[in-house]
């Protein structure tokens, strides 16, 4: 098979060309490596890694993936390039460089790419979801796999619903949030910026209609929004919701009807009603 050089053995979990694969519990990931100044992310599962080689925009550093599944390591190798090494290791040496039992038994280690500022994440977007201070990976992978599926894409396919993300909601490529996104995480395009009110400002510069998602009352019931030009959804954390200064900078305030006895929805559930309600499909 073409490029099997490429499919390297490992027999020991201190092998010095893995280093990124034994920090997958600590928060180190994003230092400069060698190729990748940036720092690296982690994949993991077949699903999620084929996705990332085939369909993302980010480049594959490596890949190390158990030697029972020998057949898609070669697989992986011809598909990945001649300059990206995979990795194969018995299951138990594989366990032991990650710290724990890995049953998928496929990893990668992608690229980091320089932070993409506000006006380039926005251009062609037609509705953004911004982020206020998210702290559980679960919900920003579901916001990024929810971004995909109902937020539009360009003539390739391409996810064209980027999200906007403060410096206090968790990291979007962190191993957990990509497998919740089903690996879309690494489609979707998101900015970083040092607040959400900051922001807001700026999104109506670029033609954006802030959305701000409430349990309070006083806003509209989202079955009465007229149509929105771009809509802005902000979504702030489950419990504390979002800030008070987020709420009064919004250009429209929404809750969504809950039977009597129900306070609020969980903030993707939220998220894809509205955007089922406020983004045309195409």
């Amino acid at each position: 098979m073409k490029n099997q050089a490429n499919v390297i053995p490992v027999e020991s979990p201190d092998d010095d060309r893995l280093v990124e694969y034994r920090q997958l519990r600590e928060n180190r990931l994003a230092r400069p490596m060698v190729g990748a100044p940036h720092g690296v992310f982690i994949a993991e599962g077949e699903k999620v890694v084929r996705l990332l080689i085939l369909r993302s925009r980010y480049r594959v550093r490596s890949l190390l993936i158990a030697s029972q599944r020998l057949a898609l390591a070669e697989e992986f190798a011809q598909i990945a390039g001649e300059g990206v090494p995979v990795y194969v290791a018995d299951r138990d040496v594989m366990d032991e460089i990650v710290g724990f039992p890995i049953h998928r038994g496929v990893l990668a280690s992608g690229i980091r790419e320089p932070e993409r500022d506000l006006g380039t994440v926005l251009a062609g977007a037609r509705a953004c979801l911004v982020l206020e201070s998210l702290a559980n990976h679960d919900n920003v992978g579901g916001m990024m796999r929810l971004a995909a599926a109902l937020g539009g894409c360009d003539a390739d396919g391409a996810p064209v619903c980027p999200l906007v993300i403060d410096r206090a909601t968790c990291e979007p490529l962190y191993r957990k949030a990509i497998r919740v996104s089903m690996g879309h995480g690494l489609r979707v395009p998101f900015a970083r910026v040092d607040s959400v009110p900051e922001a807001m400002g700026e999104l109506a510069q670029f033609g954006f209609t802030t959305v701000a998602l409430t349990t309070d009352a006083g806003g509209t019931p989202i079955e009465n929004l007229g149509e929105i030009e771009r809509p802005a959804l902000v979504l702030g954390a489950e419990g504390e919701g979002l800030t008070p200064e987020a709420q009064g900078l919004a250009k429209v305030r929404c809750w969504i009807p809950m039977s009597p006895g129900v306070d609020s929805l969980n903030v993707v559930t939220a998220a894809a009603i509205a955007l089922n309600r406020l983004v045309k499909p195409d």
